[in-house]
C-alpha cells in the first residue's frame, strides 16, 4: 500500500456528505502541520449550518502556490446499488472503489503526499505552499472557498498559482488539464396566468400555453459561436413545473428553472437583457430572478500552465490537452483575485455515480505530477 493510497482510503472511510467534513480536514491538518505548515481553521455560516475550511501555509514569502480542493462528497444514492459499501474503500482489479475516490479525495491525498516528499527533499524551498480545503463545494458553495478568498483578500494575502484537484482527466491521468471554465448563470422564471376549470378555458389563462412559444424560442437561439478557448454558450432547462395534480384544473402559474453555461463572447448582463426582451415580446405576466454562479475565466500560457505541461510530460511521457469544458469549480472564486488557476486530477468517468472509482496506479502518478510541479515552480 502506497502512502497516497493509504491516505485516500482513510479519507474515503469518513462519510463526509456535503456539507459535513467528518474529521477529514483535521486529518489533513495533522499531516501538514507535521511538515511545517501553519493551519487556520475557518468556519463560516451559522448554528446547524456551518461550513468548515482550512487554510494551511508553509512559508512567508511569495510566490504562493496553493493546492485547492474539497473534502465533501455528493450523496451516495441507494447504497444497496453499490457493489460494496460506498464508505468502505475496496480494491478490485486495480481500482479503488468508494464515494469520493475521484471527486476528490484521491487528489487531496496525492497533494499531501507530494508535499511530504517535496518538503523532505527541499526543506528550504522558494516561496510558499498553501492548501485551501473546503467542505462546501458540492453544496451551495456559499460558506466555503468564496469565504476563504474573501478572508485572504481582506488581509491582502494573495495566491499566485493555484491547482484545483478536480477530476479533469478523460482517458488517462493528466491527459486533460482545465485552464478555465465557462460562466454559469441560473434563471428562475414564474409565468402568471389565471387558474380555472379546464372545460371553461375562456374564463382562465393557461400559463403553460403562454410560456411554450417563448421557451421554444429561447431553446432555438444561437447565443454565440464560442471561440478558440470556449465552446458556444449553452441554454438548458433543468426544471419545469406547473399544475395542481388533477386533470380538470387549468393552473395559475408555471415555473421554469434554466441555466446558461456561457463563453467569453457574451456577458451575463447581455444574456439577461436578451432573455427579458424575448419574454416581453410574448406579452405575458412573469417574474424572473437571476443567480450568477460564476463568471468565465481562463488562465493563459504562462508560468503555471507551462510548468503543468512539463510536469505531466516528464512524469507520463505524453502531452496534455488544455480545455475549458465541463461544469463549474471553485476555481471561479480564486481566478478573479488575479491568480493563475488550473485543474488537474484523476479520471472523471465515474464521478457522482454508483461505484465511483479511481485506478490505484493513477493516485501515485498524480502525486508524482504534483511533486514535479512543486519542484519546477519553487526551486531554483
Amino acid at each position: 500500500m502506497t502512502a497516497t493510497l493509504d491516505l485516500t482510503k482513510d479519507l474515503i472511510s469518513r462519510p463526509s456528505v456535503t456539507p459535513e467534513d467528518f474529521g477529514c480536514q483535521q486529518l489533513l491538518a495533522d499531516r501538514l502541520s507535521a511538515i511545517g505548515f501553519t493551519i487556520e481553521h475557518l468556519r463560516f455560516g451559522q448554528e446547524n449550518n456551518w461550513t468548515d475550511n482550512i487554510w494551511a501555509r508553509r512559508g512567508n514569502e511569495g510566490p504562493v502556490f496553493a493546492f485547492a480542493g474539497h473534502t465533501d462528497v455528493v450523496p451516495t444514492g441507494p447504497e444497496e446499488n453499490w457493489t460494496s459499501p460506498p464508505f468502505e474503500p475496496v480494491i478490485r482489479d486495480g481500482l479503488l472503489y468508494g464515494r469520493g475516490t475521484a471527486d476528490m479525495k484521491g487528489s487531496i491525498a496525492a497533494m499531501v503526499t507530494a508535499c511530504e516528499r517535496f518538503v523532505a527533499e527541499h526543506p528550504s524551498h522558494d516561496g510558499s505552499i498553501a492548501f485551501l480545503i473546503t467542505s462546501d463545494e458540492e453544496g451551495p458553495a456559499t460558506g466555503g472557498t468564496i469565504k476563504v478568498i474573501e478572508t485572504l483578500e481582506a488581509r491582502n494575502e494573495k495566491i499566485d498559482w493555484c491547482l484545483v484537484g478536480e477530476p479533469s482527466s478523460t482517458s488517462k491521468v493528466g491527459d486533460v488539464v482545465k485552464n478555465g471554465r465557462r460562466g454559469s448563470m441560473n434563471g428562475y422564471l414564474t409565468v402568471k396566468g389565471k387558474q380555472g376549470h379546464i372545460a371553461y378555458p375562456h374564463l382562465a389563462e393557461n400559463p403553460i400555453h403562454l410560456l411554450t412559444p417563448a421557451l421554444t424560442e429561447l431553446c432555438s437561439i444561437e447565443w454565440d459561436q464560442g471561440n478558440n478557448d470556449f465552446p458556444p454558450t449553452s441554454f438548458q432547462v433543468s426544471n419545469l413545473n406547473s399544475g395542481t395534480g388533477v386533470t380538470n384544473v387549468i393552473p395559475g402559474i408555471a415555473e421554469v428553472i434554466f441555466n446558461f453555461r456561457y463563453s467569453t463572447e457574451v456577458t451575463h448582463q447581455q444574456l439577461q437583457q436578451w432573455v427579458k426582451k424575448i419574454l416581453d415580446n410574448h406579452n405575458f405576466n412573469y417574474d424572473l430572478r437571476w443567480e450568477l454562479s460564476g463568471k468565465p475565466f481562463r488562465t493563459a500560457n504562462g508560468a503555471l500552465v507551462d510548468a503543468v505541461k512539463q510536469a505531466i510530460k516528464s512524469t507520463t511521457g505524453y502531452d496534455t490537452e488544455l480545455s475549458t469544458s465541463g461544469g463549474t469549480s471553485d476555481g471561479r472564486f480564486i481566478a478573479p483575485t488575479g491568480a493563475q488557476v488550473v485543474e488537474l486530477g484523476p479520471l472523471n468517468a465515474t464521478i457522482h455515480q454508483i461505484d465511483e472509482c479511481v485506478a490505484v496506479a493513477d493516485l501515485d502518478t498524480l502525486s508524482e505530477i504534483y511533486e514535479t510541479l512543486l519542484v519546477q515552480l519553487l526551486t531554483k
